[in-house]
This record gives structure tokens, C-alpha cells and sequence, in this order.
């Protein structure tokens, strides 16, 4: 038998009765589950210092177990001295067995590192059941280590779901363990 990640099971286990029950589905089908987690970082010194994009993309790498890719500027903007082409940021996106690792990584390990942790914002869903949330440093990931690096950053965490509401992401993401601040 080969390996599945702990939120998988739980998920196919417990997390889809639940909601099944919850929201009065009639198939399983019906029941919203994570597609995938884009990590996005922009690096805005990366103008001056070309090595910041690399630092940023071996951190991103580190965190998200996959390769991440750098993203590159659009357009060309002289008061920020930036150039159309220019590498300005790193993205990544995880998704099945490494988007559960690190859902469970992310819950379990990462937030409770923050300082004063009383919980994520239960406000930032979009409309459409995503839900995106700011991590303004890289170090509370145990993979990063602290010795090693010269800036610290921050990330963008965007969970995309099948919910139609964000009632029903609420409710998955809840199921999956996520701290959110206020129960509603």
C-alpha cells in the first residue's frame, strides 16, 4: 500500500460526511474539497539585488517541497527602475499529495510559530469559496533556516476550492483544522 497524506484520509474519512450532512448534499459529489494552494511571493528589491529573486526561489523550493518558478515583470515601470522581463517575484502551486503535506505542515507546524498567534482572518474569503491568507515571514517554516538567510519576506497563501459559497469553504477549511479567530 503507498503512502497518503494525513488530510487526504481524514478527508475522505471524515470530512465529506460531514459536510455532506451539514449543507444537505445528495451526492458526495456535491461536497466541496481543495483543489489546489498557490504560494506567491514578491520580492520588490529584486530591482537593486538580482540575487534576492534566487534566495526567493530556494526558500520557496524548500517550503513547498516542488520546484517553484519566478515570475517576471510585465511592464516597465522608471520609477521603481524596473524593465519588462525583469524576474521581480516566485510562485508556486501545489496541488494532491503535496498541497495536503503542506496544508498539514502549514496547520500544525508553521502557524503556531507565529508571534502572538490567536488565529487567521476568517474574512478573506473572495465570493467564490477561495480563501487567501498573508504569512509576513518566511522563518516560520522549519525548513528555513535562520542562519541562512539575508532578507526576511513574506508570502502569499491562496487555498482554491470546489465550494460554490464561502460558507462551504468556511466549513472545509474548518474541517481541515485551519485557527481561524472567530467561530461563526
Amino acid at each position: 500500500m503507498s503512502y497518503v497524506p494525513r488530510l487526504r484520509s481524514k478527508y475522505h474519512d471524515e470530512i465529506i460526511g460531514k459536510l455532506k450532512e451539514q449543507f444537505q448534499y445528495k451526492s458526495i459529489m456535491q461536497v466541496p474539497k481543495l483543489q489546489k494552494i498557490c504560494l506567491n511571493q514578491g520580492v520588490g528589491a529584486a530591482t537593486q539585488d538580482k540575487k534576492m529573486v534566487d534566495n526567493a526561489l530556494n526558500e520557496m523550493t524548500m517550503i513547498a517541497g516542488q520546484k517553484a518558478v519566478s515570475t517576471k515583470a510585465k511592464i516597465s515601470v522608471s520609477n521603481f527602475k524596473l524593465r519588462e522581463g525583469m524576474p521581480i517575484g516566485t510562485r508556486v502551486t501545489l496541488r494532491q499529495d503535496r498541497m495536503y503535506e503542506f496544508l498539514d505542515r502549514l496547520i500544525t507546524v508553521a502557524l503556531p510559530r507565529v508571534r502572538d498567534f490567536r488565529g487567521v482572518n476568517d474574512k478573506s474569503f473572495d465570493g467564490r469559496g477561495n480563501y487567501s491568507m498573508g504569512i509576513t515571514e518566511q522563518i516560520i517554516f522549519p525548513e528555513i533556516v535562520l542562519d541562512k538567510i539575508n532578507k526576511i519576506t513574506g508570502m502569499d497563501v491562496t487555498f482554491v476550492t470546489s465550494a460554490n459559497t464561502d460558507e462551504e469553504a468556511y466549513a472545509l477549511l474548518k474541517a481541515f483544522g485551519m485557527p481561524f479567530k472567530n467561530a461563526k
